[in-house]
């Protein structure tokens, strides 16, 4: 396991090892079971790998050891300063849409505004689990009413690609070669003349109007527990007055309904 996360990441073993400051010999006999690592050895090439923490504990069982990191429920007590942090983040956000998605980008929460993006979409495409890639991309999802499908799209299968060269996921592996097979949109259109060179815009139709957004994406940076390290929170911004009144106008027809 360690020799394969050491090529994805375009390691030698001597490179590996002067990276992580033990004899090239020893770290060929620990990828060989020639020798067995300690769990400080084993946490500290991880380290240096960037192996993300559910991995890591793949890496411990492997070597005989118990794993370093929990994997709580979100809905678990000791959890409850992160979903008051998530709900903090994704209320403030609105009347612009923000959800947190997991590893897999499974759906896990989203703010009121998140239905603004999703309405018209397949039912079978909002039974939970939600995999809020498959929404965005599927024909009967919000692919559709995307009006910059082509670009959109090819933005994130190459964050979807990226996280699977990172994380060694087969799961995020068959949801790409699947979201791979959708129809890809029409590439002659163009990004939209302000943010062209500057970021993809999500540029999706809700009725008569043209919403445009750019995203972000927000992440816990001292995570120690899987679940929390696997989140991540979603937030899409106007890129024109017209989308920031629009949305403005959609929070307050929620709120009086």
């Amino acid at each position: 396991m360690l020799g394969e996360w050491r090529r994805c990441r375009r390691f030698s073993q001597l490179q590996l090892a002067l990276e992580a400051g033990v004899s090239a010999r020893h770290l060929s006999f620990v990828e060989t079971g020639r020798s067995r690592p300690s769990a400080e050895l084993v946490l500290h090439l991880a380290d240096r790998l960037d192996i993300p923490l559910r991995e890591r504990n793949d890496l411990l069982l492997a070597a005989g050891y118990a794993p370093a990191y929990a994997e709580r429920e979100l809905d678990a007590r000791e959890m409850g300063p992160v979903r008051e942090a998530i709900e903090r983040v994704l209320s403030a956000h609105e009347p612009y849409p923000a959800l947190v998605v997991d590893r897999q980008w499974d759906l896990l929460v989203a703010n009121r505004a998140f239905g603004a993006l999703v309405e018209g979409a397949a039912g079978h495409l909002l039974a939970p689990p939600v995999n809020v890639l498959r929404l965005s991309l599927h024909p009967e999802g919000l692919a559709p009413r995307i009006v910059n499908l082509q670009q959109w799209r090819t933005h994130l299968l190459e964050r979807l690609r990226r996280a699977t060269l990172a994380t060694g996921d087969s799961a995020l592996r068959a949801l790409y070669e699947e979201l791979v097979s959708y129809p890809g949109g029409n590439p002659r259109l163009s990004l939209g003349p302000t943010f062209a060179e500057v970021a993809v815009a999500l540029r999706v139709r809700r009725r008569d109007t043209e919403l445009s957004f750019i995203s972000t994406r927000t992440s816990f940076g001292t995570a120690l527990d899987v679940t929390v390290a696997e989140l991540s929170i979603e937030s899409f911004f106007p890129t024109d007055t017209g989308t920031a009144t629009s949305m403005r106008g959609f929070a307050y027809r929620d709120t009086s309904d």
